[in-house]
Order: structure tokens, then C-alpha cells, then sequence
């Protein structure tokens, strides 16, 4: 074997063995707890007593494509590419603001005149447990501790690392130290165990409301894990949130499913859908946790939305689809669906929308 391939080869190896290493210690240390404390009324439990999804069971185990996957994640990733962003509208620090701004991945900060709302919140480099390893960006995050206007209710869709990131959670409260985390049902816990007590946890279809806003916790297609220990012990969903003037669902982290005709049915047609159009390839992996660009539109379909926000793209490579492939699919889609590029919005990174 040439030096140079056995060389390559050493590094490799040496990483994955850091990398498992430095997983392993972060779980031992990790406060999660693999206990559930309340069963959700709605989600189903298997044998491990692990949640599972409405319509389909647990994931099927591919361990040998799993790791390609992940060896071609770690040493060959897509190549980066910087996309446009924009300066943050100086309307968000005002009262009675009416307006949805997009910060990248998918954090929103969604603002109805009474009440400022963020949406997995992500200021970070990384979405990882370790400084050092893991997905970076390479499209920085438009908030930070600097610039974040008051935040009154962040709203978390379930516990994976690029939706739930302590530092960024921290800076949050540090900021707003009266802020109040809607979470789903088993990261209570999680929240409580790192200080912040101020915390609802929700079971799907379970709502609050604050403010003459309504919040609802809804049923999608996804998982959760964070450590080696708490697979699926907690939920994940999107959240609906309405108040007289208008409605707007986050939909997280979601493959395609029958969840979204539920939605439909329960709680009406939202005007404003923020709907995933990325990390989507290999799809033997990813169809059924992550959407691609036709699905997303089917779901605007189903959903019967007034208008898409394309997210989770552009921000951190999760998958093996390239950078800027989301949004060109989306709008050759679009176009084969015959529905108006106005209908399904890319927003450039830090662009508001008037809800107005």
C-alpha cells in the first residue's frame, strides 16, 4: 500500500476512534435521562418503551450503509457555498412588530404585535456535542448574543443538535431571563437539569395559550436522540401557532406523511407553512425523516398553506446533496406543479416578511 493511502487511511481510522471516544464521554456526562417521567396520551410506545411514529414503525437498522454515509459525511462532504444574506430589518426591536425573519436552518423569529417567538434556535458554529467535530457552518447565523431582540417564547421541535443547542439556549436566557420554553414531551428534564426552569413540555395536540396567542404542539414524522442512551424517549413535532390575525406552523424536522392531512383536518390550513426542503440524500437514509424539494410541495399541498418558507438548507451539510441543490430543485418542482414561485418562499438569509 503507497504511504500517502496508508497515511490517509491512519488519519481516518485515528478520527472515527476520537470521534467515538469524545461521543461516548459526552453521553456518560450527558444529564439526559432515558426515563419517561410522562407518557404522551397520543404517541405510541414499542418494546423499549421508545416512541414511535403514526405511520410507520421504528427505522430500519442499515448499519453498513450507515457508516458509508457517514465516512463520506466525515471526508467527502459536499463543497460549501456562501449564499446571500441581509441585514436584520431594525423593525424587529420595535413594539407591535408583524413580521417572520429568517436566521438560517430553521430558526424563525416569528413576531405578531404582542409576542416575539423563536423557532430552534441556533447561533453556534456547530451542531454538535463537541467544539472541535461535527457539522460547522458555513453560512454564519444572522442572530447573536449582540442582536437578538426580546424573545418571549422559544419553541423547541425536538432535541437533535442542529434544533436544540445548549450554548445558544444559554445565550437566549442570559438575554432574556424571563423567556419561557415550550419543548415536547421529555426534555423538561433536559432544560431543567441545565437551569432553566421556566419550561412547558407538550404531548402532541396539547396546547397553551399567552398573550391571545395559541400554541400547538403537532404530530410529523421524525425521531430524537441525543445520546448513545435516550433514543426516541422524548418527542419531536411542529408547532402551530395562532392568534386572531393569522397562522403560523413550524414543522421541524419531517419526512412525509399522512400527519400533515391530520393537521389539516384538526386545526385548519395555516396562512404561513416554514417547511424543510433539505438534507435529504442518500433517500434510502433520509426519506423517512427528512423531506426533499417535491415533498416539500406535496406538503404545502396537503397542508393546504397560503404561502411556504423553504428551511432547513443552506446552512450546515447534514446530507450528500449538494449546497444549493434544495432550492434548485424546489423551483424546477414548483414549476412541474404549476404553482407560483410567490407561493413557496426562499428567504435570503436575515430577510423578514410582513405579515402584514
Amino acid at each position: 500500500m503507497p504511504k500517502k493511502n496508508q497515511k490517509s487511511r491512519i488519519l481516518k481510522l485515528t478520527s472515527l476512534c476520537i470521534f467515538k471516544y469524545f461521543i461516548l464521554l459526552t453521553c456518560l456526562l450527558s444529564s439526559c435521562s432515558s426515563k419517561l417521567e410522562r407518557k404522551s396520551i397520543y404517541a405510541k410506545l414499542n418494546e423499549n418503551n421508545q416512541y414511535v411514529n403514526n405511520y410507520i414503525g421504528d427505522f430500519e437498522k442499515k448499519r453498513v450503509r450507515f457508516f458509508s454515509f457517514f465516512f463520506k459525511s466525515m471526508f467527502n462532504p459536499p463543497e460549501k457555498k456562501k449564499f446571500e444574506s441581509v441585514k436584520l430589518s431594525k423593525e424587529i426591536y420595535k413594539d407591535n412588530t408583524k413580521l417572520i425573519t429568517w436566521s438560517g436552518h430553521s430558526t424563525f423569529l416569528y413576531q405578531n404585535s404582542n409576542i416575539n417567538v423563536l423557532t430552534d434556535p441556533h447561533f453556534t458554529n456547530r451542531a454538535s456535542p463537541l467544539s472541535f467535530l461535527g457539522p460547522e457552518r458555513y453560512m454564519p447565523s444572522i442572530f447573536n448574543q449582540k442582536n437578538i431582540p426580546r424573545i418571549d417564547f422559544v419553541v423547541i421541535s425536538h432535541n437533535h443538535y442542529d434544533h436544540l443547542d445548549i450554548k445558544t439556549v444559554k445565550i437566549i436566557f442570559k438575554e432574556n431571563p424571563k423567556v419561557t420554553f415550550l419543548v415536547p414531551l421529555g426534555l423538561k428534564d433536559w432544560f431543567n437539569k441545565n437551569g432553566f426552569m421556566n419550561v412547558v413540555e407538550f404531548d402532541w395536540w396539547e396546547s397553551f395559550e399567552s398573550n391571545e396567542t395559541k400554541f400547538v404542539f403537532v404530530p410529523v414524522q421524525h425521531w430524537s436522540k441525543r445520546t448513545f442512551f435516550d433514543r426516541n424517549k422524548s418527542l419531536w413535532g411542529g408547532w402551530w401557532i395562532e392568534n386572531k390575525e393569522n397562522t403560523f406552523l413550524h414543522l421541524g424536522d419531517t419526512g412525509y406523511s399522512k400527519d400533515f392531512i391530520d393537521i389539516k383536518s384538526r386545526l385548519g390550513s395555516p396562512d404561513i407553512a416554514a417547511i424543510p426542503i433539505g438534507a435529504y440524500a442518500p433517500r434510502d437514509i433520509m426519506k423517512r425523516s427528512h423531506l426533499n424539494p417535491e415533498e416539500a410541495i406535496k406538503c404545502l399541498i396537503d397542508l393546504d398553506a397560503g404561502l411556504g418558507l423553504a428551511m432547513h438548507w443552506g446552512t450546515f451539510i447534514l446530507t450528500h446533496e449538494p449546497v444549493d441543490e434544495p432550492v434548485k430543485k424546489l423551483y424546477e418542482k414548483l414549476k412541474e406543479y404549476v404553482i407560483k414561485k410567490s407561493r413557496f418562499k426562499v428567504l435570503k438569509h436575515g430577510e423578514s416578511i410582513n405579515l402584514d
